[in-house]
């Protein structure tokens, strides 16, 4: 297997910050109930710029970090639930707006596992003949999508796009040491957004409606995070013969801030271990992990050579953890 490298990491954010006291001032909510439950104080959200636009920014800074060339690039895969369209892809845009005339793209539907996902397909691609760079973006904007009266659900969310670029050569080992991907298809109706409606009737109406906003079963969505997201952290480990103990750093989803704290007791790991940004970026679905990576990076706190766990859970329901060497 060709040793697979990430070379540089990238984000591309908006810039408008929507605090706790902000969505207080148009829904019955507060920062004591959002920050307390979720441990959220505030969100990025974008006004003008589709999903495409902040992936693309978050891909052009990759490129400039690394002096790589457009045209380098072998493929884009964009992890999102909130594409600018059904086609084409978001990935396909992106390619366009950064002139990857070279590069295949396409996108990956798997919400908040979205950029594992990715990140898994990617490196089974580069193993082969067909591709050596790709870029592998996680992106959202889930403003669009949101019902900005449902309290329960608008409060939790944020905008935002990061991604990798990864490279990859022959010498030493891989940098993917191992994953675990799970789906369970028979709770998908637990968590959803834009759900298209077929015809009820024909000729149709007018007037209709064609999808849904943002949906979410908040308790069968904790419950499942809870049960089932150890277990395949585990699996994870173990398909990459290190232990939990040799894990430097568990990169999860941000979701809650509580669910972090439960998943790190549930494996006996220190708190420590799981940094966190989501009291300023809220949960931004397929983009939260690049974008805690991203952020990690600029600190200066990631370390070439340390071992990584990252974790994504949710809409499918699914969730996808593998162990990187950074």
């Amino acid at each position: 297997m060709k040793r697979l490298k990430i070379e540089a990491l990238a984000k591309g954010v908006p810039e408008m910050r929507v605090s706790n006291d902000d969505l207080a001032k148009f829904i019955e909510t507060s920062d004591e109930w959002i920050s307390q439950r979720t441990g959220i104080k505030t969100r990025r959200i974008s006004l003008g710029d589709n999903t495409s636009d902040l992936c693309a920014k978050a891909a052009k800074e990759l490129l400039s970090k690394t002096s790589t060339k457009a045209s380098e690039i072998d493929l884009i895969i964009v992890a999102t639930m909130t594409p600018d369209s059904a086609t084409p892809s978001t990935a396909a845009i992106v390619q366009g707006k950064i002139g990857a005339k070279n590069a295949v793209a396409f996108d990956i539907s798997a919400a908040c596992s979205g950029f594992v996902y990715a990140l898994v397909t990617a490196a089974a691609m580069l193993d082969s003949k067909h591709a050596k760079k790709a870029l592998v973006i996680g992106g959202e904007v889930l403003s669009k999508s949101l019902d900005w009266s449902d309290r329960t659900t608008c409060v939790l969310f944020g905008d935002g796009a990061a991604g990798a670029l990864i490279d990859c050569d022959f010498d030493g080992d891989s940098a993917l040491l191992g994953y675990s991907l799970k789906s369970f298809g028979e709770d998908s109706d637990k968590l959803s957004c834009q759900k298209t409606l077929p015809l009820a009737k024909f000729p149709p109406e007018s007037n209709r409606k064609t999808a849904t906003p943002f949906e979410m079963d908040g308790r069968a969505v904790y419950n499942f995070t809870t049960k089932i997201v150890p277990t395949v952290i585990k699996a994870a480990v173990e398909d990459s013969g290190l232990g939990l103990d040799q894990i430097d750093r568990f990169v999860l989803h941000q979701a809650n801030a509580r669910i972090i704290k439960v998943i790190a007791k549930k494996l006996h790991q220190p708190l420590e271990k799981f940094p966190e940004n989501i009291s300023e970026y809220g949960n931004t679905s397929g983009a939260s992990i690049p974008l805690l990576l991203s952020e990690l990076s600029e600190q200066k706190e990631l370390v070439r050579g340390e071992t990584m766990l990252l974790c994504g859970f949710g809409g499918g329901l699914c969730a996808g953890a593998c162990v990187i060497r950074y």
